[in-house]
């Protein structure tokens, strides 16, 4: 989602800094700083928290995206705030802000394993044609949605996206 986002809107991804790839830019009018942590994801937080004490940046500017096994397949969410909900990555990005869940987060689904299956196996696997074609158009909606959350901030429009989003793979 990242690489989407800076290739989107041409923000060079090309400081390295805090176990994390950086690039600094606009969407709109607005100056955003996207960071890529190179770690692993259950460590991100090692980078982000330092990042945003650096940056001076405020919980409510913070946008972190990551994959939500709890959600369908290339289902988005959008929430203002929550918990980590059992994701060690999130949880560590929690603790790394000195325990504050008050910031923004993004929500990318990536479905369940299957039966049985072995959930980091589950977790490493490529997706199939019909998930890759699922999670691209998940990208796509949620560059437009990461514009319109950096341009309006949380509003009606945040909440009907989330609506739409929850049916969108709904067949009548």
């Amino acid at each position: 989602m990242v690489d989407r986002i800076a290739r989107d809107e041409g923000i060079v991804m090309n400081t390295i800094q805090s176990k994390s790839l950086l690039g600094v830019g606009l969407i709109g009018e607005v100056p955003v700083l996207l960071i890529k942590p190179q770690s692993y994801m259950n460590y991100c937080g090692e980078a982000i928290g330092p990042l945003a004490a650096y940056y001076q940046v405020p919980l409510r500017h913070i946008l972190v995206i990551y994959d939500d096994m709890s959600l369908p397949n290339g289902v988005l969410r959008l929430q203002r705030k929550g918990g980590h909900g059992r994701h060690n990555g999130l949880q560590n990005v929690i603790e790394h802000l000195d325990g504050c869940r008050e910031f923004p987060r993004l929500s990318i689904g990536i479905g369940s394993p299957p039966g049985k299956m072995d959930t980091r196996a589950f977790l490493l696997q490529k997706f199939s044609s019909e998930e890759r074609i699922q999670i691209d158009t998940a990208l796509e909606q949620g560059v437009d949605a990461v514009r319109t959350l950096v341009l309006k901030g949380f509003s009606g429009s945040i909440e009907r996206f989330n609506l739409v989003q929850k049916y969108k793979f709904n067949r009548a």
